[in-house]
């Protein structure tokens, strides 16, 4: 039977909703507005009718439509990689025996205690070295798979397959690739999808390493082209707020279309039985 959420509960949690929504709904009041209109003495409460003209402002201002096309592939390409790369690995060192194997996920572990900035100077280095500066290459490749996706397709494959379904298709005569793509994928499905949108949500979001190795006029990405934005000595508002709107729309989008599978799989979690 299923259970229906009470008036009470409805009540506690239309607070949490209106105080989440409420940073969403004010970038747009203030992305469609000017700037007088924002610097009033009573701030304003509703849009106004200034958002297309923003809009077309902040593409004249930077490149904004290749930010979001390079977004797009860096976070697309970052997520099919960590979901099938640490898949791979997930079901290696859940299910399969070879020698080294719980060395190599210490050290896989370990490397999640090394802080990030540590490994800028010779990642710049190597970048230089391979010719990728300024390419998207730089922002793609050094991410392609995160010690966290392993450490959390590990524990989900530890707990979505029991080990007796995997020898009974060895015993049946599936090989380890069949056994991963018609036993362990669709058995993963719900942490697979939390895993791609917190991917996804990282590398959209993720401000620092593009700033660092991509040339923020002629291959920007969102996070780099919202800081030019919002760089010089004079910062237009409503001008950020639109380009941040705009850069949220996809992630909103994504989310929506993937919303009942990740919250089944946040609510099962990849917690060893």
């Amino acid at each position: 039977m299923r259970r229906t959420t009470g008036p009470l509960a409805a009540a506690a949690l239309l607070p949490v909703l209106l105080v989440s929504l409420f940073p969403l709904y004010w970038s747009v009041v203030v992305a469609s507005h000017d700037n007088a209109g924002i610097s009033a003495r009573v701030p304003p409460l509703l849009p106004d009718g200034e958002l297309a003209h923003n809009v077309r402002a902040v593409f004249e201002a930077v490149d904004f439509q290749t930010a979001l096309g390079n977004s797009a592939i860096v976070a697309g390409t970052l997520t099919v990689s960590n979901v099938l790369l640490s898949t791979l690995a997930g079901f290696a060192f859940a299910h399969l025996s070879f020698r080294g194997r719980r060395l190599l996920f210490a050290l896989t572990l370990g490397s999640v205690m090394v802080p990030t900035q540590l490994g800028v100077v010779p990642l710049f280095e190597l970048v230089g070295w391979l010719g990728w500066y300024g390419k998207l290459e730089a922002v793609v490749v050094p991410g392609l798979v995160s010690a966290f996706s392993v450490f959390w397709m590990r524990q989900a494959c530890r707990e979505a397959v029991p080990r007796e379904l995997v020898d009974a298709a060895r015993v049946d005569g599936c090989s380890l690739l069949r056994i991963y793509w018609h036993v362990v994928l669709p058995a993963l499905r719900p942490h697979i999808v939390v895993l791609a949108m917190l991917t996804f949500l990282a590398a959209w979001n993720d401000f620092f390493w593009p700033l660092v190795v991509l040339d923020p006029v002629e291959s920007p990405t969102v996070q780099v082209a919202l800081s030019h934005l919002a760089g010089g000595y004079y910062t237009d508002y409503p001008l950020v707020l639109t380009g941040a709107v705009l850069g949220t729309v996809p992630v909103v989008v994504l989310f929506a279309l993937l919303a009942r599978q990740l919250v089944t799989g946040l609510v099962r979690g990849p917690v060893n039985r």
